[in-house]
């Protein structure tokens, strides 16, 4: 099919080095044992008084999921079918060429990605490709109207569900009420539409490599087929999929914020095995210059200095080039 990137012909290398080293396998038994699903904290939304359950989900687990959180489900399922139509089954050339968005400037954000083009070692491949589209940049998009309206919709929404749980979140570690307000808009998130193709080899490679997210809260929906892991007390375990719910995760950002409080967890995706994947993520993140501050409850220390969402981001990105993945939080330890 023109749409698949030639993952195998540009890792057939690195196949070949696998077999000489009997690199082992990158995967565990977890993938078909329904008993190693991850509880996953449930909260409705539509109910009174979630404040606590929220909080206990975010300090112990850095995951939870929402259901009655706002956005229709036909928005949700419409975007998943312009998603896997408009979007990726393109021709591959096509999808390399030109943005769904149009006249994308040089310093937009916004781009077609897939595998790694860095990778050493199968240990390194990510087999899924994306788009990332930074919301400014959906104004210029004047084709595709079912896909803009849908993309529109989801993000409009889910940030002003990222904003009453970051709200939330924030009054419990003290952190100046209306902050997420005065430093998060619209224009300074950003979407990530994902689809694993369906891998040849789903116990060599990963389909999403594993990584927490430089935001403060991610928002990420995700259809039937599974895949999702988070590392939970030093084991992988699988997120069990839940059509009628949004996942929502704590991100670096939030986890420096709170001083520790809030867990921003690691977490990876599998390849895809007999049916590809498809997931969209919006991440709910501050303008650059925003200064990201830890905020010690009670008597305890900052664990974190004080840096800039600017410097966070510059510093990840100066990792990912220089060392093959993102260091994170610990770079900022006081």
């Amino acid at each position: 099919m023109d749409y698949e990137p030639p993952f195998m012909k540009t890792y057939s290398d690195l196949f070949g080095e696998s077999e000489q080293v009997n690199i082992p396998l990158v995967v565990d038994t977890c993938r078909n044992n329904n008993d190693k699903f991850c509880e996953v904290p449930l909260i409705d939304l539509g109910k009174l008084n979630v404040e606590k359950g929220i909080r206990e989900a975010a300090t112990k687990w850095g995951f939870f999921q929402v259901v009655n959180h706002g956005i229709p489900q036909d928005v949700l399922e419409s975007l998943m079918r312009e998603q896997m139509i408009k979007v990726f089954h393109r021709p591959f050339a096509t999808k390399c060429e030109q943005h769904f968005v149009n006249n994308l400037s040089a310093s937009s954000s916004s781009g077609y990605r897939w595998g790694n083009p860095s990778a050493t070692s199968l240990l390194q491949v990510s087999w899924s490709e994306a788009y990332h589209v930074f919301l400014p940049d959906l104004t210029s998009m004047d084709h595709d109207t079912p896909l803009r309206s849908s993309l529109k919709c989801f993000a409009t929404k889910a940030g002003s569900l990222a904003e009453r749980l970051a709200e939330i979140l924030g009054e419990e570690v003290k952190m100046k009420s209306g902050y997420f307000r005065e430093n998060c808009f619209p224009n300074t998130s950003f979407m990530r539409l994902n689809r694993y193709p369906v891998c040849p080899v789903p116990s060599k490679v990963l389909g999403f490599l594993p990584h927490s997210d430089s935001s403060f809260l991610t928002i990420v929906y995700q259809d039937n087929v599974g895949g999702l892991q988070l590392l939970k007390d030093g084991k992988w375990c699988v997120i069990k999929p839940n059509p009628q719910a949004l996942l929502v995760n704590v991100g670096d950002l939030f986890q420096a914020a709170s001083n520790g409080v809030y867990k921003s967890i690691k977490h990876r995706v599998l390849a895809a095995e007999k049916e590809e994947r498809y997931s969209v993520a919006y991440f709910y993140s501050p303008s650059y210059d925003t200064m990201i501050e830890s905020h010690g409850v009670g008597d305890s220390a900052s664990l974190y200095r004080k840096f800039s969402f600017r410097e966070y981001k510059q510093q990840s990105d100066k990792d990912v080039k220089e060392l093959g993945d993102k260091v994170g939080l610990s770079r900022f330890l006081l």
